[in-house]
């Protein structure tokens, strides 16, 4: 396996940081890795270590207010449309990489927004779409928090606040649990734009789900607190063409693939890339 680090720049002409895992075998596909809210690209180590072993090479990229592409760990946007614009400079960028290699998009939680957000804007070109545990319904949000976060969207925008993530509902493995409160990449922070931002990207997303073009793959835990199963079904059920799967694991947390059944998550994944090639 080969690991590479890195930047590109992004929406706005912004350095944003990625790594990048390829198999010493053929390449058979790349996938794009779009993490969710307050983690990075470094949070995946069993979908990279089942996946790039069997020919799939892996691009990641730290999304702005994240991880390494952070200047302060804050998630804030003053538009969807920026986490639009850095995964269509990223996509652009792998293209150039890998020119050859046909192209699939992965998202989890917040990611998994971003990712379908993406798609029903940018269709072309994608063989196929993962969303893991997308944030496309109800979540698991302080009401309080998106109260203030209207108010001071308009006057502070870039204001820092407290997500409140409930750690816990992450994962059944304890391990997993405190190795993310441990990892200084990691935050807890969203800013007041950001937050209504997020709702109204849901919003929109849910409603064009029926304009979905490319083939897609829902993956969800059962017992996902932090954003509801629900919200994926209702998504699911919308989209209007036949090449669309669904698999819920029951008892799984939000992180399926830092869960206990992380192995038949990362067969799963195999199995509908592979039949998508």
């Amino acid at each position: 396996m080969q690991h590479q680090e890195g930047t590109f720049n992004g929406y706005g002409n912004l350095e944003l940081f990625y790594q990048s895992w390829l198999p010493d075998s053929p390449l058979k596909a790349v996938i794009v890795l779009v993490h969710g809210l307050g983690e990075h690209s470094g949070r995946y180590p069993h979908v990279v270590n089942h996946l790039v072993p069997q020919g799939f090479g892996i691009y990641a990229l730290d999304h702005r207010g994240h991880g390494r592409s952070a200047e302060k760990l804050c998630a804030h946007v003053m538009d969807w449309a920026e986490y639009r614009g850095d995964l269509e400079k990223f996509i652009q960028f792998v293209r150039g990489q890998q020119p050859d290699a046909p192209l699939f998009l992965m998202g989890h939680s917040m990611g998994g927004l971003i990712v379908l957000n993406y798609t029903l804007h940018h269709p072309e070109g994608l063989p196929g779409v993962i969303a893991s545990a997308p944030a496309v319904g109800a979540v698991d949000a302080n009401p309080l928090l998106l109260f203030v976060g209207r108010i001071l969207s308009r006057i502070k925008p870039d204001f820092c606040l407290d997500s409140q993530l409930d750690v816990n509902g992450l994962s059944r493995i304890p391990e997993v649990v405190q190795a993310y409160q441990d990892d200084p990449l990691v935050t807890g922070k969203v800013s007041a734009r950001w937050s209504t931002e997020f709702m109204a990207a849901i919003d929109w997303t849910r409603q064009h789900a029926a304009e979905l073009q490319p083939p897609l793959l829902i993956i969800h835990g059962g017992d996902d607190t932090l954003v509801p199963p629900e919200g994926s079904r209702i998504f699911f059920d919308l989209v209007a063409h036949g090449d669309k799967e669904r698999i819920v694991y029951p008892g799984g947390y939000h992180e399926n693939h830092n869960d206990l059944h992380h192995e038949q998550v990362t067969a799963d994944l195999e199995r509908w890339l592979t039949a998508h090639l």
